[in-house]
């Protein structure tokens, strides 16, 4: 039920209100981070050293991302479409914007979510902690339990990604590859949608 409130919520926002909507709560976690970051950190060279341009931003970062879409992308075909119903939510984020509108809201979610929940949380209060906070906060997947599932072992591999590595580039790399992908996925998937009414209207009546 709040899935479908949610969607209709949604649904009514134009373009604008829904992208001023996705960028404000990205401002919101990157405020919390910073005063988290405040008073966790002793200083900021602690937290400076979680990013680092090294090769596993690719090597790691990237593939590990790749794999996860690919994995998504098998999932979707062959499971019930209701296995991935949020309720059109993201359908709605996504299929009405250009490559790179949908690049830089991928990006601007990966550096903020990655700084917060690895980056604040999980680099003081462990992976178990940040997994499940960051589970909670995407409450658009709590409708079944496919996707709630979906998304804790999502923030658990990121988190184990973390762990090993200790770089953020890295798994904010994973998380921009993930959602600019699928975010792609969604914009083509929508256009042939269209493309498929305006046919089907098109065609005589017999």
């Amino acid at each position: 039920m709040w899935m479908k409130k949610q969607g209709d919520l949604i649904k009514e926002l134009t373009k604008k209100q829904l992208t001023f909507h996705l960028f404000f709560t990205q401002i919101v976690l990157l405020t919390i981070a910073f005063f988290l970051g405040i008073f966790l950190f002793e200083d900021w060279s602690t937290f400076g050293s979680q990013f680092r341009f090294t090769s596993s931003i690719w090597t790691v970062g990237l593939t590990f991302g790749l794999i996860v879409v690919v994995l998504d992308l098998v999932m979707m075909k062959y499971l019930p479409p209701e296995f991935y119903d949020d309720g059109g939510v993201n359908a709605r984020i996504f299929s009405d914007r250009n490559i790179g509108e949908i690049a830089l809201l991928a990006f601007v979610i990966a550096v903020s979510e990655e700084i917060l929940f690895r980056g604040i949380i999980q680099f003081h209060l462990g992976i178990i902690l940040s997994s499940i906070i960051f589970a909670v906060i995407h409450f658009r997947y709590w409708a079944h339990w496919f996707l709630i599932m979906n998304i804790v072992i999502l923030s658990f591999w990121i988190g184990m990604i973390y762990e090993v590595t200790g770089n953020l580039l890295v798994t904010i790399m994973m998380h921009f590859i993930i959602d600019f992908l699928l975010g792609i996925y969604m914009r083509f998937k929508s256009i042939k949608a269209r493309k498929e009414g305006m046919s089907h209207e098109q065609r005589p009546i017999s």
